[in-house]
C-alpha cells in the first residue's frame, strides 16, 4: 500500500508500492469510495490528486509524525483542492504526536467562508467520529471548480519528468533507482 516510502531512514527496507487504488466501502447510508495514503506519501501533491481523479472521494491517512500547522495544512488543502473529504489518524501520547484530522472540502460555500475543519483530537489516545455530509460533499464536487472539471492536463507534462534537478538532487535515490546509494540516517 505505501507510495512513497522514506528512502533516507529505516523504512528503506520497505518496497514501495506502485498505484494508488480506490476501493468502494460499504456503509450505514450507500456506498463511498476510498483512497488511502501513508504518511510520508502526504507529503506530496501527486498521491492525493491521483486518488481524486480515481475517483476516491475520501482519503484515509494512517499517520506517525508529529503533527504542526504545516502539516495540517497539507490536509485541509489537500481536501480543499481535490474536492474530497480527508481523514488522517495519527498516533497518541506518549510520542507526542495525536492531532487527528478530519477535512471535508467544502470552504466556500454560497453563504460564505467556512471552516472545513470537522474534528481535531488533542494529543491523547481517544475514538473522536468525524461525521462527513456526504450528500452535501457529493453536491459540491459537481457545481465548483476545483477537482477535475477545470484542469488542463496537457501543460502537466513535467509533472511526470524523472529529472531532478538542483537544488533537488540527493544521494539518496528514489525506489527505483538502484544506482543510487543510500543514506542510513536522516535525510542528506
Amino acid at each position: 500500500m505505501p507510495k512513497h516510502t522514506c528512502r533516507f531512514d529505516w523504512e528503506t527496507v520497505f518496497t514501495p508500492g506502485e498505484s494508488f487504488p480506490v476501493a468502494e466501502l460499504d456503509i450505514r447510508r450507500g456506498a463511498v469510495r476510498v483512497g488511502a495514503m501513508i504518511c510520508f506519501d502526504r507529503e506530496f501533491p501527486e498521491p492525493a490528486r491521483i486518488l481524486m481523479l480515481n475517483e476516491a472521494e475520501l482519503i484515509l491517512v494512517p499517520n506517525a509524525c508529529r503533527m504542526e500547522a504545516s502539516r495540517l495544512g497539507q490536509r485541509r488543502t489537500r481536501a480543499f483542492e481535490n474536492m474530497v473529504a480527508a481523514a488522517m489518524a495519527n498516533y497518541p501520547l506518549p510520542q507526542e504526536n495525536g492531532h487527528s484530522v478530519a477535512y471535508d472540502p467544502i470552504c466556500l460555500p454560497k453563504t460564505g467562508a467556512r471552516d472545513p475543519l470537522i474534528v481535531e483530537a488533542g494529543e491523547a489516545e481517544e475514538i473522536v467520529p468525524a461525521p462527513f455530509d456526504l450528500d452535501d460533499i457529493r453536491h459540491w464536487r459537481t457545481t465548483e471548480v476545483w477537482g477535475n472539471a477545470y484542469r488542463r492536463p496537457e501543460l502537466y507534462g513535467s509533472l511526470v519528468s524523472l529529472e531532478v534537478a538542483e537544488p533537488f538532487r540527493r544521494s539518496v535515490c528514489r525506489s527505483g533507482d538502484e544506482n543510487q546509494p543510500l543514506e542510513e540516517h536522516g535525510p542528506p
